[in-house]
């Protein structure tokens, strides 16, 4: 296994300051397609400070400025938020389950390795859970297009779109992902993310002990994934 730097480094948020850092991420990546979330985005929401709920950013070492983020919940304690818009199949009923959520990167950041190290946080937080099946609602098929590449697969028939209550009520495909036997997919197909999401190993990603989001007020201060 080698040993990879990168520029940046992505862990759980930890204070107050750091949460609303990567809400004001949020509200910018996304803000540019869609005015109406900038308000609602860019503060922190009700999940945010929920009990199995990790809230990842992505830091960078030359100025500590948050230049990503993305929020991982699993249904340990509650159903996942996607589960309130649409059901899910039976083989993702009785087992462990995560939903990836407000996964964005800041305008103008280019290093597409930048979100598939959010994602490698993701996965390797996932593992360490004990997860089975991620899922992410994807609304461009630019986005879906990434998702694929990644090796997630559409959860509905016919990749159907469902609109989603905690995304805007905006149609969305529903995609997921099985952790348990990714590392075995990869290698079998030789995929080209298996080498930075298994072969390399990132001290820079860390994931940290799941916990609860930090309370308000409480302290301060590789290949293309998306086209």
């Amino acid at each position: 296994m080698r040993t990879h730097l990168l520029h940046f480094t992505v862990r759980p948020v930890r204070t107050e300051m750091e949460l609303r850092a990567a809400c004001a991420v949020r509200a910018a990546a996304y803000g540019r397609r869609l005015p109406d979330v900038l308000g609602l985005w860019g503060e922190p929401d009700e999940l945010d400070r929920q009990a199995g709920v990790t809230v990842f950013a992505a830091f960078s070492k030359a100025t500590g400025e948050v230049l990503g983020t993305a929020r991982l919940a699993s249904n340990a304690h509650r159903p996942l938020q996607i589960e309130g818009s649409t059901t899910l199949p039976a083989d993702y009923r009785g087992t462990r389950n995560a939903e990836i959520t407000r996964l964005a990167v800041l305008p103008g950041q280019d290093d597409p390795t930048l979100k598939l190290a959010l994602m490698k946080a993701v996965y390797q937080a996932a593992l360490a859970q004990r997860v089975e099946w991620m899922v992410i609602g994807a609304r461009l098929p630019s986005l879906v297009r990434g998702y694929q590449r990644l090796g997630f697969t559409d959860v509905l028939p016919g990749g159907a779109m469902v609109p989603l209550a905690h995304a805007g009520d905006l149609p969305h495909r529903v995609l997921s992902f099985n952790v348990r036997t990714a590392q075995a997919d990869w290698q079998a197909i030789r995929h080209p993310f298996y080498d930075f999401m298994v072969e390399q190993q990132h001290p820079d990603i860390q994931i940290g002990t799941p916990a609860r989001a930090p309370a308000a007020g409480l302290g301060t201060a590789a290949p293309a994934l998306a086209a």
